[in-house]
Order: structure tokens, then C-alpha cells, then sequence
């Protein structure tokens, strides 16, 4: 069992590759974007690393970071 919080120890023998987590998105005004549950929308606003505001059309939304659902087009 594993403590939360604490990532495991990679040999450097291992075959196996360490797992690098993916670089943060990084959007500005403008951008268009999609997002799995609200669709396509335009970035109307950006909080560096905290969130950003996305206009959908129908409804303008604030998306946290880490922006697991928000890709950049």
C-alpha cells in the first residue's frame, strides 16, 4: 500500500519508462477551444495558472486548472 502523495521510485535499470506528466496548456484570449462537456468556445479571459473564461455562445463558463477537459484548437 502506497502513501498518497508519494510517487514511485524509478531504477534506472527498469524497462519500463517513468511516467512524465504532460505540459500545462497554456491559452490566451482569443484562443478557440473545445470542451468536452460545453462544446466550442472562444477564450474571453485568462487567470495565469488558475482559470480561464471561455464564451461557449449560449453560456460563458470559468474553467479551473488543470484544464483536463478544455483542449486548445
Amino acid at each position: 500500500m502506497t502513501k498518497p502523495g508519494v510517487t514511485k521510485r524509478s531504477l534506472p535499470t527498469s524497462p519500463f519508462k517513468e511516467s512524465v506528466p504532460p505540459p500545462p496548456q497554456v491559452f490566451e484570449v482569443g484562443n478557440r477551444v473545445t470542451h468536452d462537456v460545453f462544446g466550442l468556445g472562444r477564450v474571453t479571459g485568462v487567470e495565469e495558472g488558475v482559470a480561464v473564461l471561455v464564451d461557449f455562445g449560449s453560456n460563458q463558463e470559468r474553467i479551473m486548472s488543470p484544464y483536463s477537459k478544455l483542449t486548445g484548437l
